[in-house]
């Protein structure tokens, strides 16, 4: 549930401005019976935190609410209970989710990575520096929307597409890639396009995403209006640049709203996020309810409408052999805890495997 859909309390708090409304002083109340301050994560390294609190940015250890799950550890955009004093001072604990930003860890494991939680816009930067990585773009939505966050899609650089109708094509091919997302154009260095963005993101928390030498740090300090991110030049080459972002900041808009930047992201793995594949493809979910099979696979079934579309130039065939990627990989992972699911996909092996046999036995007797 977005944070901006629910009513502030007094703007005179000083945490308002980090996004504390009425909701969220309901479910501290508890914690604050006990002598606990409420705060909001601002970075996290190595076990300690930097919370922002009504009294300012305060230190404080999460030895006491770090578990084994990688799934409930303290992140950036939390809200915690910490400790009124001491040294060191500890979380105590931290609020339900509302949302969260989550990815897997490695393409061997099974394990979760929070990069964010609490956010409303997940803002994914693409840097026109380089050639459009479409399929990149569609996993970065997948964990968007899987996330609860309303994804934007922010194309950096566009100075460097000074030609307009070449411009308007790109912009065109991300927003066949993105149905349903705002898709923006800005250069950061010259403030075009900054507008609608700062309008976009001025209420609730947004997180940046997207690769090294995307212009994260860029846009975050044209965003918050001063040299807060550390900023190197990317390669020309390739338009990759190394990671001035480190960790996760959380930030203070100066016209409302908060920015938490992330690191520039080299593996964007899947993690649960089926419904999030299905809102990205949405035009093949939907052409999917069309098949003769509830089940089709979208490969050799006879009444596929998802391949007839494909046949017919209604639907880039790139688009559907992304989406059979990302819905495989994202099988694979539920599939590592999920008994049933490995059932499900033991019996497609199986099936597929007979099938191979069979057409390798026809082919056979016709040599002989």
């Amino acid at each position: 549930m977005s944070s901006s859909a629910h009513p502030t309390s007094t703007s005179s708090h000083p945490l308002a401005p980090y996004g504390w409304d009425e909701v969220w002083e309901s479910e501290f109340a508890p914690y604050a019976e006990q002598g606990l301050l409420p705060g909001r994560v601002v970075r996290v390294d190595r076990g300690l935190c930097d919370v922002m609190t009504a009294g300012g940015v305060v230190r404080a250890d999460t030895a006491f609410v770090t578990p084994h799950d990688p799934m409930r550890v303290v992140c950036t955009g939390d809200w915690v209970a910490v400790d009124p004093g001491g040294n060191p001072r500890y979380v105590r604990a931290y609020l339900p989710r509302r949302t969260a930003f989550v990815r897997s860890t490695s393409s061997k494991r099974s394990d979760g990575q929070i990069l964010a939680a609490n956010v409303d816009h997940a803002v994914v930067a693409v840097s026109l520096a380089v050639e459009l990585d479409l399929a990149r773009v569609e996993r970065f939505l997948a964990l968007a929307w899987e996330s609860g966050a309303q994804p934007v899609v922010v194309l950096t650089k566009a100075d460097l597409v000074p030609d307009p109708v070449t411009l308007g094509h790109l912009v065109q091919d991300v927003e066949t890639t993105a149905p349903g997302v705002p898709v923006l154009t800005v250069s950061a260095l010259h403030g075009e396009g900054l507008g609608v963005l700062t309008g976009l993101v001025g209420s609730g928390t947004s997180v940046l995403l997207g690769q090294s030498g995307a212009g994260k740090s860029t846009l975050a300090n044209a965003l918050v209006g001063d040299d807060v991110m550390d900023v190197r030049a990317a390669r020309d080459i390739d338009g990759k640049g190394r990671h001035t972002t480190t960790t996760r900041n959380l930030l203070a808009l100066p016209t409302g709203g908060v920015l938490i930047d992330t690191p520039g992201l080299r593996g964007v793995g899947l993690y649960d996020a089926g419904s999030g594949v299905g809102q990205v493809f949405a035009e093949i979910e939907e052409l999917a309810g069309r098949c003769r099979f509830h089940d089709c696979a979208h490969e050799s079934e006879p009444g596929c409408a998802v391949r007839s579309a494909v046949e017919e130039g209604e639907l880039p065939g790139r688009r559907l052999e992304s989406y059979r990627k990302l819905m495989r990989e994202n099988q694979w992972i539920v599939a590592k805890t999920d008994a049933r699911v490995r059932a499900e996909l033991r019996r497609e092996w199986k099936r597929k495997g007979a099938e191979g046999r069979a057409a390798m036995d026809a082919k056979r007797g016709r040599r002989r």
